[in-house]
């Protein structure tokens, strides 16, 4: 092989790898940004990875929303798919469409038995649910059911999180 081969060889052979890195990188840059969804009943059932950013979905339980009287940015409440039912935690404001017995969609990690929600997203208008939770109702054939609050037990919880009432 004379020199002018090899050279183009060697050439080629950087440009591929360079390539290959490249595309590695890009796909490893999009994995960390994927947030995987889950409904109540896949995290009761505990397929919600820990520590680890996911979205939770389904409709505020009503009689759930409890604020810290210490803290107003302090908020418990519970979401539910009508099957299982979820605690989450939520720091900061909540969406002006944030009410009991709508459907919302959170971003953030599950703690034990509770989600701590990093953020909240409210439905936009009266007939809008978010498409996971829609899904996930309609699988359950429980479009159109309104969350009580007696499927929900805050004693119930598996570990204790801190309480907001003093």
């Amino acid at each position: 092989m004379n020199a002018v081969r090899r050279k183009k060889l060697m050439w080629v052979m950087f440009t591929l790898a360079g390539a290959a890195i490249a595309v590695v990188l890009v796909i490893y840059a999009i994995g960390q940004q994927t947030d995987y969804y889950f409904d109540a009943t896949a995290i009761a059932q505990g397929e919600a990875p820990q520590d680890k950013r996911i979205r939770a979905g389904g409709m505020v339980v009503a009689g759930s929303v409890q604020r810290a009287p210490n803290d107003p940015l302090s908020v418990e409440f519970a979401i539910t798919d009508f099957q299982s039912t979820v605690p989450v935690t939520y720091q900061g404001i909540l969406p002006d469409l944030f009410a009991e017995n709508s459907g919302v969609v959170a971003t953030g990690k599950m703690q034990g038995d509770t989600f701590v929600a990093g953020e909240v997203l409210a439905k936009h208008d009266e007939n809008y649910m978010p498409p996971e939770v829609a899904k996930s109702m309609k699988e359950n054939n429980r479009i159109g059911a309104v969350p009580s609050s007696e499927q929900y037990n805050p004693a119930e919880k598996v570990h204790e999180t801190k309480t907001l009432q003093q």
